[in-house]
This record gives C-alpha cells, structure tokens and sequence, in this order.
C-alpha cells in the first residue's frame, strides 16, 4: 500500500490510526464468522458461537472443554469438568446447527452430517447476509472518519487540499477491506458449495 498521506499530518494522525483498527476490527469479526460456517467437514471452529450456560455465564465451549475433529464427519468434545457435560450437551441441542449430540459420560461426540444442496445453497445465502452485515460496518467506520474529516477542515486544522486527499484516502482504505471481505466469502463459498 502506499504511503499514507493522513499519518503524515499530525492532526490525522490519531484518526488515522482509529479508522485502521476499526476496520480491521470488521473484517476480523467477518473472519470469525467464516471459520465457524459449516462446511462438508467437520471443524473445531463450528462451535465457536455456541455459548454453554456455566454457573450462570454464558462461555465458549472451547473454554470448557478440548474440543477436536478426529474425523472428516466428527467432532469430540472432552470437558474437564464432567458435571458440565449435561450443559454442553443441551447447548448444543437448542443451538440449532443441526447437530445431535451423543454422550458417553465422559465425552461428547457430534457427528457432523453431510450437507445436503439445499442447505449448502442456504449456508451461501446465509454468508452474504453476514458479508453485508460486515460491509455496512465498514461503510459507517468510512462515514465517522469523512465527518470527522469535515470537522477538522471546518475548524480549519487541515487544508481543504489535505481535506481532499484525506477523504480519498478513506475511501481507498474502504474499498480494500471490503475487496478483502469479499475475497474470503468467494473462498468460502465455494469450499461450503464443494462436494
């Protein structure tokens, strides 16, 4: 990327800084929400939304229990406390993922069933929701750091030149994160469409 013209002025600096990590921050959370999209395979990260009610705070289930995939159609989960078994096991149920847990008393296995074209067609829909979602995000981070901008040239602590080029600079920092985005939906559509 070239050379960012708002760190170069000190007024920008800071503003600069917030609107990279903001939208940085989108497409992480666009990222996160990809990893634990279902796919044929079973994956570790499908259950990284599902929150077990333990002693009244909702966790992760990867904080509770090691949780792996020994198999393309299996996901294991070893709690280390065996008295949340029952809890994890009934999170999953009402997480609706289309998941049935089975348990042994030690251990919980969910066979994770092939995916069937309709519903593969109903994940892809479902990722550009999400995609959307994390663009508006984008999109609203773009427009705080436009008024902002105007405020700064309204309150004559920058040029309307560097004004300009501050504003252009934000929309090319817009178009990227979302170019990235949609980059990672194309990739993951077609690993959920795959067969």
């Amino acid at each position: 990327m070239a050379v960012s013209i708002m760190a170069g002025i000190p007024a920008l600096k800071e503003l600069n800084s917030d609107l990279r990590r903001r939208m940085d921050g989108a497409v992480a959370t666009f990222q996160a929400n990809l990893a634990s999209t279902r796919t044929g395979r079973a994956s570790v990260h499908m259950l990284d939304q599902v929150k077990v009610d333990y002693y009244g705070t909702p966790t992760p289930i990867s904080q509770l229990a090691q949780v792996s995939a020994p198999e393309a159609q299996l996901i294991l989960i070893s709690p280390w406390d065996p008295t949340v078994l029952k809890e994890i096991e009934k999170a999953l149920r009402t997480a609706d993922l289309g998941f049935n847990p089975m348990s042994d008393g030690k251990v919980i296995r969910v066979p994770v069933p092939p995916m069937t074209e309709e519903r593969r067609r109903d994940v892809c829909k479902h990722l550009n929701k999400v995609l959307e979602e994390h663009r508006t995000a984008v999109r609203n981070v773009r427009r705080d750091g436009n008024d902002a901008l105007k405020k700064f040239a309204k309150d004559k602590k920058i040029s309307e030149d560097e004004e300009k080029r501050a504003l252009e600079e934000v929309q090319k920092m817009t178009d990227e994160e979302i170019r990235r985005m949609e980059e990672l939906s194309r990739k993951k559509e077609a690993e959920v469409m795959q067969v």
